[in-house]
């Protein structure tokens, strides 16, 4: 019988809405073997090695860490982590705090431009890890300003909202670094949503910073407002050329979240056998 994975999910230590617990134990319903927790720029405390065996999965410790790469704002996955080393540890302070000065930056925005008593605070208190834009979604939400989470994206918290204030971040190079550094194996997500012309040369350069692998399967028909921008099965074959393995995975964020996706993708358990074979 076939173990499958997937590779891609969050929790509510980001922008997720689900405890680890109640995440395992939906995806153990829906036939996953092996899944990876890759909460954004953080890790959640329960999660303690590099791989766990938990309510009968295997669990891979790894992060979705927000990065500049190449001029394109993008993320970077680690997979197999050591949760604990000090040059995660250090990039994490580093981003929560660009993270809190953006939060702070948002909410002003959007008290100038819904007039609502909006406070730093009270979306903090919605966030149990690292705060992020679905924290404040929701709490448009529950002011009335908006009706979903997915209106207050498109209207006032999307890359082309009213209220968005873009994110500090580091360069994918300081991301693989720590990644590296921390036992971990680095895999560029969801590409599609990248605009490069010229992905020979960006991969080469990923490469030459230590990307192992590239996020080829992956919903992108649940994200209508960001168009996809270059052909995946040119870049699996360009990815297969440069030695870069394919992975996957849902990045589901719960459900009543803005991404329920879970059970979308499927991966062999190979792909993770692959992936862990980097990590030596």
């Amino acid at each position: 019988m076939e173990k499958w994975a997937d590779l891609h999910l969050h929790t509510r230590w980001s922008d997720g809405t689900q405890t680890l617990a109640e995440l395992l134990a939906r995806a153990k319903s829906l036939g996953f073997g092996v899944v990876a927790v890759t909460d954004h720029d953080t890790i959640g405390p329960e999660l303690r090695a590099p791989v766990e065996f938990r309510e009968g999965l295997e669990v891979i410790t790894g992060v979705e860490i927000k990065a500049e790469i190449l001029g394109e704002r993008g993320e970077i996955l680690g997979y197999f982590v050591d949760p604990h080393h000090p040059a995660l540890r250090a990039l994490f302070s580093w981003m929560a705090r660009a993270r809190e000065e953006r939060m702070k930056a948002m909410v002003e925005r959007c008290r100038e431009v819904l007039g609502l008593p909006l406070t730093y605070e009270e979306v903090r208190a919605k966030a149990q890890g690292s705060v992020g834009r679905p924290h404040l979604a929701s709490l448009l939400v529950q002011y009335g300003a908006v009706s979903t989470l997915d209106e207050a994206f498109s209207t006032y918290l999307g890359d082309d909202g009213l209220c968005y204030v873009p994110l500090a971040r580091p360069t994918s190079s300081q991301v693989i670094e720590a990644i590296r550094a921390a036992g971990g194996v680095a895999v560029l997500a969801h590409p599609g949503f990248h605009g490069f012309s010229q992905w020979r040369e960006v991969l080469q350069t990923l490469k030459e910073q230590g990307l192992r692998g590239v996020e080829l399967y992956y919903p992108y028909e649940l994200s209508p407002d960001k168009p996809l921008n270059t052909h995946l099965w040119e870049l699996s074959a360009l990815a297969a050329e440069l030695g870069l393995l394919a992975t996957g995975g849902s990045d589901d964020h719960g459900p009543g979240s803005v991404k329920e996706s879970l059970g979308m993708v499927r991966l062999p358990y190979s792909v993770v056998e692959e992936l862990r074979a980097l990590t030596t």
